[in-house]
């Protein structure tokens, strides 16, 4: 099954996110999930919050550069957040909740939603009787309720993009509540964000994650919209980038 790239979710300069004042360093090890050891220019060692739960297959190699924020607040324990890592073939998005604030501006504006401008958006909805969320909602002027699950992608295999990187029970549950609500006057996408280049295509991980290829497949026959986009990453900003097919 291939889908194409939706018309609605092509490249948009417009609508990006600027980085705030990056601090370049050298990858020494990431640990914990959350945590990773960074040298900086002038040499010392720092450990920076890592806001991805993901396995980070090819793209947590230590002694490659990476660009960090800095965040002075006292209710921080860790200053810093590593937001990108430079990688052979291209800078790479390792902040996951990135691609979910650049996807409420892409909703905001109308990406999402065939050119119609939302008359209502929310972030965090809860769903399922309120014992789960999604990332998003939209109500257009026609009534229509527009319901965004959204995933963030850094696997790239010889042009192949791949989600997810681990098995994720989370992100099948996800698919399943999409389904539930599937129905008239609604419409439910799974947006896969790409935070790398070099990517043509998407596929589920199959070899990861069997179960959530299965469950991606039953929801895009049930009527759950796929829908993928590249991320194009500077050190400047972070910008909705161009429409991938997919190929379940």
């Amino acid at each position: 099954m291939t889908i194409s790239g939706a018309k609605e979710g092509g490249a948009r300069s417009d609508i990006f996110l600027p980085w705030p004042p990056l601090t370049e360093g050298v990858l020494l090890k990431r640990y914990k999930r959350f945590l990773a050891d960074v040298r900086l220019a002038s040499g010392e060692i720092i450990t920076a919050h890592t806001p991805n739960t993901g396995a980070m297959l090819e793209c947590s190699e230590p002694g490659r550069p990476v660009f960090l924020s800095y965040h002075d607040s006292p209710n921080r324990r860790y200053a810093y957040s590593w937001e990108m890592i430079a990688m052979p073939d291209s800078l790479v998005g390792v902040n996951t909740v990135l691609p979910n604030r650049l996807a409420h501006l892409a909703l905001a504006g109308g990406v999402l939603t065939g050119g119609q401008v939302p008359i209502k958006t929310e972030r965090e909805v809860r769903v399922g009787e309120g014992k789960s969320r999604l990332d998003l909602r939209a109500l257009t002027s026609d009534g229509t309720e527009v319901l965004v699950e959204v995933k963030s992608c850094t696997l790239v295999k010889d042009g192949r993009a791949l989600f997810p990187d681990a098995v994720s029970l989370r992100g099948a549950k996800h698919l399943r509540e999409l389904m539930a609500m599937v129905g008239e006057g609604r419409r439910n996408i799974l947006l896969v964000l790409v935070q790398r280049a070099g990517a043509e295509v998407f596929s589920p991980a199959d070899g990861i994650d069997p179960d959530w290829g299965r469950g991606l497949r039953e929801a895009v026959k049930a009527g759950v919209e796929l829908m993928v986009n590249r991320v194009d990453l500077s050190l400047t900003k972070a910008a909705w980038g161009p429409a991938l097919e997919a190929s379940l």
